[in-house]
């Protein structure tokens, strides 16, 4: 069984996942640690609970989801993988920092670019690649149908959906996304958001007023 570890980091207070195998082994997702605590917290849990970092992924590229990406690439010695539509994002991410006012370490390179309907191997486990654009070009969301859950960046949200209007979102592009890659899957499969608190499939196909028919 896989655990899921996340904390709110960052101006934007953007969710950053730990998922944990086993063996200990962990993948890190949209590491937004972006104050000196903040940095401190995420490397001092991963050191107390001895983990093994393995891999660095991006849901997508927006600076709340990347602040954190050079320091996980240089401190555990893993590459970042990034969907192939997100670069233009990434490239993009030190102006955008310095528009919010958020100046941060910029982002490294990514070293291989995820594709749709990838299964990402984890131990036992695994975690396919949906490709869920809309909120940014290339925004890619993480399903593991063993454990019924998926890892949505800012796609779906409780009783919300990401927002469109950045550089390469699109209000129907989203739409179709959440409806035909995440309202797809069973209604029990658990929502790890970008933001806010966790839901499920079901209670958002019936209660998310952006998707009401």
């Amino acid at each position: 069984m896989m655990e899921i570890q996340y904390f709110a980091f960052n101006p934007f207070q953007e969710n950053t996942y730990l998922l944990i195998n086993e063996k200990k082994d962990c993948i890190i997702i949209d590491p937004g640690c972006y104050f000196q605590e903040e940095r401190t917290e995420l490397l001092q849990y991963i050191e107390k609970e001895g983990l093994n970092v393995t891999r660095l992924l991006n849901t997508h590229c927006h600076l709340d989801h990347i602040f954190g990406n050079r320091l996980v690439a240089k401190t555990y010695n893993v590459g970042l993988e990034i969907h192939r539509l997100e670069q233009v994002v990434l490239d993009r991410s030190p102006q955008a920092g310095a528009m919010y006012n958020v100046p941060f370490e910029p982002s490294p390179e990514p070293v291989r670019y995820m594709e749709e309907g990838e299964k990402i191997l984890f131990g036992e486990e695994e975690l396919v690649v949906l490709f869920t654009p809309g909120h940014s070009p290339g925004s890619v969301s993480f399903y593991c149908a063993a454990q019924q859950f998926v890892i949505a960046g800012d796609v779906l949200f409780y009783q919300s959906i990401g927002r469109t209007d950045l550089p390469g979102g699109n209000h129907q592009t989203l739409l179709n996304s959440i409806r035909q890659q995440l309202f797809t899957l069973p209604d029990d499969v658990k929502v790890y958001s970008g933001h806010g608190q966790p839901t499920t499939i079901g209670f958002e196909k019936q209660h998310n007023p952006f998707l009401q028919e």
